[in-house]
């Protein structure tokens, strides 16, 4: 599968030499996510570069820092699932695409691809996408669904898991396929940086006792996220002197909440396993772990909580499918255990509260060093511009053969 150099010096080329290149990035909303987190970057990284970039989402709480960076956001309801919407969107794409003088069209989500993609046909503009998960693909009309997202000139998958399935499912040839990981913004996942009080903080708001191991498992509340094994692990691990951290949002889903607050109850452990709503330090609340879980039971695209808090240098424990088993080197920076398998999430767990300073030590400086050489932010950008940089170059040969 085609990985470009990371050490290649990324320029973004200049098709028309009047002006620099404009980006048009489309998604649902601008929502906290790591679609919406690769969004962002890339449009900070389009800007510092010299290009325009400009997103069209349904908007969210994430536009502030969208313009801040010095991008465009254009709110359209691209959000929408509606066959008739989709159809006006493709007018409204068009029409953006027309006015802003767009180069590049780089879809990220299944719904709004669409209609970027036949906006982008009408205008004969280059269209790309990202794909960041496996979506459902059970029957021949999901797969046509999610074959949207396989029609970019260049494909970016945010794993080699990812790159793997698109070419798998989907028959599309290596050539056409760039794997991109998703980058950790290494300043802000720096243990460096971390304050103690930051630290000290959000211990007080989660009402924290002193001198007790902390685990948490990171993650919206869903099911595939395996808060339901995390539990079952907890409980057989049988140790009362340990606090156990859910922290996600439940996004509406209230009703599994209530199901795993029933669930701790059930099984007495209300004083040891607490669900907390979403956190807005996470650099701070990896810091105060003892160990990070992921315990998905689904595979990850990628796996960003693994790839922080590694970052960060906290053990982490992720199952062994999907985009952890690229980001974890097992027994070296992490571990992985079978997906579902509580017990032997237990018994990894027993195993890292065993380990003794100097190891911890160890564990920490080398996935701090592996996450720093292989994830960073600025190489998912820099390799992103390198992509954009290729379909214009493409552009611009093709133009001079035709002289």
């Amino acid at each position: 599968m085609d990985q470009p150099n990371r050490n290649t010096p990324v320029s973004v080329s200049k098709p028309d030499v009047r002006r620099p290149p404009t980006v048009l990035q489309v998604l649902p909303a601008l929502v906290t996510g790591g679609v919406e987190r690769g969004t962002v970057d890339i449009a900070n990284a389009i800007v510092a570069g010299g290009g325009r970039a400009i997103v069209a989402s349904a908007g969210g709480p994430m536009v502030g820092e969208l313009t801040r960076g010095g991008a465009e956001h254009i709110t359209l309801p691209v959000d929408t699932k509606n066959i008739f919407a989709m159809r006006k969107n493709i007018d409204r794409l068009a029409e953006l695409i027309e006015k802003e003088s767009v180069d590049i069209v780089h879809a990220r989500s299944r719904a709004p691809a669409w209609s970027a993609w036949y906006a982008a046909k009408r205008t004969k503009r280059h269209f790309i996408t990202t794909f960041h998960g496996t979506y459902g693909h059970g029957n021949w009309l999901k797969r046509w669904y999610n074959s949207i997202m396989t029609r970019g000139e260049q494909v970016i998958a945010i794993s080699d898991f990812i790159g793997g399935h698109v070419r798998q499912v989907y028959g599309v040839p290596s050539a056409k396929i760039k794997v991109i990981h998703r980058g950790i913004d290494l300043d802000k996942f720096d243990p460096a940086n971390v304050s103690a009080e930051r630290v000290i903080d959000i211990a007080k708001k989660w009402r924290l006792p002193d001198g007790m191991p902390i685990i948490m498992l990171p993650g919206r509340l869903t099911r595939w996220k395996g808060q339901t094994v995390f539990i079952e692990a907890i409980k057989k691990l049988g140790r009362e002197n340990v606090q156990c951290l859910m922290v996600g949002s439940d996004q509406g889903r209230e009703d599994y909440r209530h199901e795993l607050e029933s669930e701790i109850e059930r099984h007495g452990m209300g004083g040891v396993i607490h669900v907390i709503d979403h956190c807005d330090d996470m650099p701070a609340a990896y810091m105060l772990t003892d160990i990070v879980v992921s315990a998905s039971t689904d595979p990850e695209a990628f796996g960003r909580v693994v790839a922080e808090a590694q970052a960060l240098g906290r053990p982490v424990i992720a199952t062994n499918h999907g985009g952890a088993k690229e980001t974890i080197i097992e027994g070296k920076t992490g571990w992985l255990t079978p997906p579902g398998d509580s017990g032997a999430l237990a018994e990894a767990i027993n195993k890292v509260l065993d380990m003794d300073e100097e190891a911890r030590t160890v564990f920490a400086e080398r996935a701090i060093k592996h996450i720093r050489s292989n994830y960073s932010k600025d190489d998912m950008c820099a390799r992103t511009l390198d992509v954009y940089s290729g379909v214009l170059v493409n552009e611009t040969d093709r133009r001079e053969t035709t002289r």
